[in-house]
């Protein structure tokens, strides 16, 4: 069985904190060089210079765009994109806009869209004159996963809406024939996260453990998909492609915001992923409460790494909460009542019983043995 790894939290014995990063000992992993600089300097750096660079390719970036375009011809749309009404999803929808490419919109509709998540994928669909098409995961198959997750007590509370969200999109995409898919994941603002944070959303088997543990119904229609069908299917005999066009650009997200908003009305939402109200209360109580762990100084870091903001800007960012008690105690009292919690349940969301994602049967050993042979092939860069 294994234990949840040992932190050092600020104020304790040991503490320790990256002299250019926020970065610190939290992160049961971290390394320190001996300028007291962290490994993820080192990481970034390396990422620099080997697949990304932070002030854009071009080159690379036109020859994707006409390639997408090619495999499109004879086609109704040349590609898809899953969008959230977050930064990243969003900014990568005006991109594919002013590329000219006939994009799809996929929204998974898990049950936890905030109001200014609903706004901005209206706006950006509408602005774009992209067809949008929303998947609505079944609620009650929903909520019976996420009550498994909290029973379980696992740091990645957001493996249930991620995982939906992820094999809808890609099932959808298959079943349309779209070859490519644009994936709004980048370096800029999210190349630092500790693995020991959390755990893959894409493991169905751990998933369908849990829930069969914890679970209180069959999960039914809960869109599931492992990572054999991912891989050797969509991608091997599909073709399906990931392209992630926001690595070859100069992302700014001061910048990224400002355009939006300019364009299309889009709206911030108060964090990073703040779109969903459960992944709000996921990364701003859950993780930092009862596990240390505190996805904001990792996102601030990946800003720093990438020149957008400096250290003592990114310290002054995080003592600015948008996520103070009372909006804690709505949020609790909302879930409470969405998930229909009974009775001492509501403790699962103030008091949990928490374990490590290792205690429980998972994919761990297959998927980084997966890993290693894509880093072999080169193929987890800048598109896949």
């Amino acid at each position: 069985m294994s234990k949840l790894p040992k932190i050092i939290r600020a104020k304790e014995p040991g503490y320790r904190q990256c002299t250019r990063t926020l970065m610190d000992t939290t992160d049961p992993d971290i390394r320190f060089n001996a300028d007291g600089s962290s490994h993820w300097v080192n990481f970034v750096e390396e990422l620099q210079s080997n697949v990304w660079n932070p002030v854009g390719d071009p080159e690379t970036l036109s020859k994707v765009v006409s390639q997408i375009r090619a495999d499109g011809r004879g086609k109704k749309y040349d590609c898809i994109l899953g969008l959230s009404g977050g930064l990243d999803s969003s900014y990568l929808a005006a991109i594919a806009y002013e590329a000219g490419l006939r994009t799809l919109i996929f929204h998974t509709d898990t049950g936890w869209n905030t109001e200014i998540a609903v706004n901005n994928i209206e706006s950006i669909a509408n602005r774009y004159n992209f067809p949008l098409y929303t998947h609505v995961i079944n609620w009650r198959e929903m909520a019976d996963v996420q009550r498994a997750f909290l029973r379980a007590g696992v740091p990645n509370q957001d493996i249930p809406q991620d995982h939906a969200i992820f094999a809808a999109f890609y099932t959808y995409a298959a079943k349309k024939g779209i070859k490519w898919v644009l994936n709004g994941s980048n370096y800029a603002t999210e190349s630092v996260l500790p693995k020991a944070w959390g755990y893959k959303a894409g493991d169905a088997y751990h998933l369908k453990r849990i829930h069969k543990r914890f679970g209180e119904r069959p999960i039914g229609r809960f869109p599931l998909m492992g990572i054999f069908r991912y891989r050797a299917e969509f991608t091997i005999l599909r073709g399906m492609k990931i392209a992630k066009l926001l690595n070859l650009l100069p992302y700014n997200r001061r910048s990224a915001m400002d355009r939006l908003t300019r364009e299309t009305g889009w709206q911030y939402y108060g964090g990073k992923h703040f779109e969903s109200r459960w992944t709000r209360f996921f990364q701003a109580y859950w993780l930092p409460k009862f596990f240390g762990y505190d996805k904001k100084i990792a996102h601030l870091s990946s800003l720093i790494l990438s020149g957008q903001i400096t250290k003592n800007e990114a310290l002054e960012e995080r003592m600015i909460t948008s996520y103070d008690q009372n909006i804690v105690e709505e949020d609790i009292e909302f879930i409470s009542k969405k998930l229909n919690l009974k009775n001492q349940e509501v403790q699962l969301l103030t008091n949990p019983k928490i374990r490590s994602h290792f205690e429980f049967p998972n994919s761990q050993r297959v998927m980084n043995l997966l890993s290693k042979c894509r880093a072999f092939l080169k193929l987890d860069l800048l598109l896949s």
